[in-house]
C-alpha cells in the first residue's frame, strides 16, 4: 500500500460522564510514568489508592456539564476535525484520530495501523507546546509499540507547533471573534505543569537561568514555559496588543509547585485591581473540553464577576473549524514535499 497514514493524537476522554468510566479513564492517565514520575510502585498506591478514588466521582460531575447528545466534546469534535483533514488531504492519505488514554486508543489504532501496511506512519500530537506529559508520552507509546512491528515503514513525528504562522492565525482570528479591543484585559491561559517536568527539559535547572519568558533559544527550546510565552507574544502582536494589555497565566494545577501566575490567581487579582472586562484565551488547547467549558468559561468567570468584574468571554479553542482543518492538512503537505 502506498498510502500513508496520518494520525492525529489527542489526551483523551471517559467512555461516559459516570464515575466508573471517569475511575477507568483517570486510573489509564494518571498511571502514566511520563504524566506522575514516580516510581511504578508509588504511583500505583498514590493513583488508584488516594487520587482516583476521590477525585472521580466530582470530575463525573464535571464532565455530566459538557456531554453532549453526541458524546464528549474532545471526541466528536475530533472526529469531525480529522473528515476535514481527510477532504484536503485526498486519497494519498488516511487521517486518523486517536486518543492517548481512552478510546479509540493509540494501541489500538497502530494495530490496525500495522495490517493496513502503509508506506509512512505520520504522527501528529495535537499539542502546539511540547511536553514530556504530552507529546512526549504520545512519542513515547507509538515508538514502542512500532518498533515491535515486523515491518516497520518510515515514520515521521510532527513535533511541536506553536510557531506556526497558520497556528498563531487561528488562534488570532478566534479572538478577534471576541472583539478583544472591547477588553481592559486579556489573559492567555495555558495548562500548567510541574515544575520538575519543566526544568527537566534543561538540566533540571530553573527557568530562570535561560530567560524563558522572555525569549525562545537553543537551551530552551523545547521549554514548554518558553513555548507558552513565546505564544502569547506571537498571538498578542497580531491582535496589535501592547505588553500591558495582556499577560500570561497557567491553569489546572495540582499544587503550589507548578508553574505559575496561577490562572484563577491572576484572574481575581485582575477584579481586585478594578478590571471591569476580561477575556481569556487558552493556545495550549486546540479542541474545547472539560479545561475550557468548565474551569474557564464556568469557574473562572465566576471568580471574575465575584470579586468585583463585570463582562468576562473567552474564546472558543480551535476545534474543527474549516481554518484549522486547512493548516493542518498544509503542516503534513509541508512536512511530506
Amino acid at each position: 500500500m502506498n498510502q500513508k497514514a496520518v494520525i492525529l493524537v489527542n489526551t483523551g476522554t471517559p467512555d461516559q460522564p459516570t464515575a466508573s468510566a471517569v475511575r477507568r479513564y483517570l486510573s489509564e492517565f494518571l498511571g502514566d510514568g511520563r504524566v506522575i514520575t514516580l516510581p511504578y510502585l508509588g504511583r500505583k498506591m498514590l493513583v488508584n489508592g488516594i487520587i482516583v478514588p476521590f477525585r472521580a466521582p466530582k470530575s463525573a460531575r464535571l464532565y455530566q456539564k459538557v456531554w453532549t447528545e453526541k458524546g464528549s466534546p474532545l471526541l466528536w469534535i475530533s472526529k469531525s476535525l480529522r473528515e476535514k483533514v481527510q477532504q484536503r488531504l485526498g486519497n494519498e492519505y488516511e487521517v486518523i484520530t486517536a486518543m492517548r488514554y481512552g478510546k479509540p486508543s493509540l494501541k489500538k489504532v497502530l494495530t490496525e495501523a500495522e495490517k493496513k501496511k502503509f508506506s509512512e506512519i505520520i504522527l501528529l500530537p495535537l499539542f502546539p507546546q511540547y511536553a514530556s506529559s504530552t507529546s512526549g508520552s504520545i512519542i513515547d507509546l507509538a515508538m514502542s509499540l512500532i518498533s515491535k512491528w515486523n515491518v516497520i515503514p518510515q515514520v515521521k513525528v510532527m513535533g511541536q507547533f506553536y510557531d506556526q504562522p497558520g497556528f498563531i492565525r487561528c488562534f488570532a482570528d478566534k479572538a478577534k471573534e471576541m472583539q478583544p479591543e472591547k477588553y481592559q484585559h486579556i489573559i492567555f491561559s495555558y495548562h500548567s505543569l510541574p515544575l520538575s517536568h519543566v526544568n527537566a527539559t534543561h538540566q533540571n535547572k530553573d527557568c530562570s537561568h535561560f530567560n524563558c519568558t522572555k525569549e525562545v533559544n537553543p537551551e530552551n527550546a523545547f521549554c514548554y514555559h518558553a513555548t507558552c510565552y513565546a505564544t502569547t507574544r506571537m498571538i498578542a502582536k497580531q491582535l496589535n496588543l501592547s505588553p500591558d494589555q495582556y499577560s500570561t497565566a497557567f491553569q489546572s494545577r495540582f499544587s503550589k509547585n507548578w508553574l505559575s501566575p496561577f490562572a484563577d490567581v491572576a484572574i481575581r487579582e485582575k477584579a481586585e485591581q478594578g478590571i471591569k472586562s476580561l477575556l481569556v484565551v487558552s493556545p495550549s488547547f486546540v479542541t474545547d473540553c472539560l479545561e475550557t467549558i468548565v474551569e474557564i468559561g464556568e469557574e473562572y468567570r465566576d471568580i471574575f464577576l465575584e470579586n468585583g468584574g463585570e463582562v468576562f468571554n473567552w474564546t472558543q479553542s480551535l476545534n474543527d473549524s474549516e481554518q484549522w482543518a486547512e493548516v493542518l492538512a498544509t503542516m503534513v503537505k509541508h512536512d511530506n514535499s
